[in-house]
């Protein structure tokens, strides 16, 4: 498999590596052993990809991205036991993006299809990222985040650890989270960031229609502009028949939030 791909004769590639066929390595790029890269995936120049990494299809990483180097926890280095990363296909992954896998041994960092991580962004140690997700330039994200589908963080934003951020929720820029954000929602400022209205423009590249649109809106009304305490206008809504389910989730993520007392679902479950 490595004989048949592309790789510059300044590039150091393992030879216990699985690279399909059409795989391209540019120059000065590092390759380690037990990396499998997918047809089509492109690596410029300078592109560090080291330890239990999986990379799919028709990816293209840009100079001096660093996928599968040890996560930043003390006491760890390259020869510590880790998990490792998942990388489905068609991503652009910008100049000097960083993504760490698992800190823990049988583990994974996964990262879906289809999106753009932009340049400087980093992706911390036992994240889920699923597909159709933008991080705008020098996003930081911290371990064992969630980002669902279609999600968005403008430029500098920046996640703690265990946070969930709905899907095509847009969170903007110079944004700090330090709690979970339900889904189609926009979010802004910082400890605590606050909900400032409906993302219309995730709306729309979910390809929602105007009905299902309209009950989203009338959800954050109810929930968000009437006063009262969150949590209440949520159970009130939930109690209505025939929640639409979009709606369902947004009630869903503020009830799963609630369950923890900084308000991050996934710190719940960290045993």
């Amino acid at each position: 498999m490595v004989d048949m791909a592309t790789i510059h004769p300044t590039a150091v590639v393992d030879t216990d590596v699985q690279l399909a066929e059409d795989v391209v390595i540019g120059p000065y790029c590092v390759v380690g052993k037990g990396v499998s890269i997918g047809p089509g995936t492109t690596l410029d120049a300078r592109v560090v990809i080291t330890g239990n990494v999986t990379i799919g299809r028709e990816n293209r990483l840009y100079p001096n991205s660093v996928i599968g180097c040890c996560p930043q926890v003390l006491g760890m280095d390259q020869n510590s036991k880790m998990g490792g990363v998942v990388i489905g296909d068609r991503n652009a992954i910008r100049e000097n993006v960083t993504i760490h896998p698992s800190r823990h041994e049988g583990r994974l960092t996964r990262v879906g299809s289809d999106s753009l991580l932009m340049v400087g962004a980093h992706i911390g140690h036992d994240c889920l990222v699923e597909d159709r997700v933008v991080l705008s330039n020098y996003v930081q994200i911290a371990g064992h985040v969630k980002i669902e589908t279609g999600a968005w963080f403008s430029g500098l934003a920046a996640s703690h650890q265990f946070v969930t951020i709905g899907r095509w929720a847009y969170i903007a820029g110079l944004a700090g989270l330090n709690r979970d954000v339900p889904p189609f929602l926009i979010v802004s400022g910082h400890y605590p960031p606050r909900v400032r209205g409906v993302n219309k423009r995730g709306l729309l590249r979910a390809g929602l229609s105007e009905q299902q649109q309209e009950h989203i809106y009338e959800a954050y009304r109810r929930i968000y502009r009437v006063g009262g305490p969150l949590l209440s206008n949520a159970e009130e809504l939930a109690r209505q028949d025939g929640l639409d389910e979009n709606v369902r989730a947004i009630v869903d993520a503020i009830f799963k939030s609630s369950q923890h007392k900084f308000g991050r679902y996934r710190e719940s479950q960290r045993a």
